[in-house]
């Protein structure tokens, strides 16, 4: 008998490889929105009572992939989950949290993040309401780690209210 975190590695292998082998991965890519105005998502985000999830992530990155694409957009779309995406070489400009114009790099500088991809669990002010995940080399335990922060984050907004 399989463990249920084998079967679902399996599954989730599988119905990888039957993309690939129909043309069609390209097709499925998900994405997150990107970050452009840190304080105003952040806003909406403690609006709902949550922290705003930040994915700093890099092009190609193929943990990057597996964190956004079986977790972090799932709950984003099918739970509402606040979470917006930093790319980490990025000139693309975004307004951090004092409205100050940069670009996603020097912002991901700012926190001093150096692997992607890495989480950040963000509530007023734009501090940080629970630990770092910081990369996805264990893909078998993530999502345990994912929830974990998340309801660390959502006491740590209890908390402050």
């Amino acid at each position: 008998m399989m463990n249920a975190s084998l079967l679902s590695r399996r599954q989730v292998l599988l119905s990888g490889a039957a993309l690939c082998a129909s043309g069609l991965a390209s097709a499925q890519t998900t994405t997150l929105p990107l970050a452009v105005a840190l304080q105003d998502e952040l806003a909406q985000a403690l609006q709902k009572g949550q922290p705003l999830v930040v994915m700093v992530s890099l092009a190609g990155c193929p943990f990057c992939k597996v964190a956004r694409e079986n977790y972090l957009a799932p709950l984003h779309t099918q739970q509402g989950l606040s979470v917006v995406q930093v790319d980490m070489h990025s000139q693309r400009g975004l307004k951090n949290f004092s409205g100050a114009s940069l670009s996603h790099e020097d912002q991901r500088r700012a926190w001093g993040v150096r692997t992607a991809p890495t989480l950040l669990f963000l509530g007023p002010g734009g501090r940080e309401v629970a630990p770092r995940l910081v990369g996805a080399s264990i893909p078998d335990f993530y999502g345990a780690y994912l929830e974990q922060r998340l309801q660390q984050a959502q006491a740590a907004l209890r908390q402050i209210s």
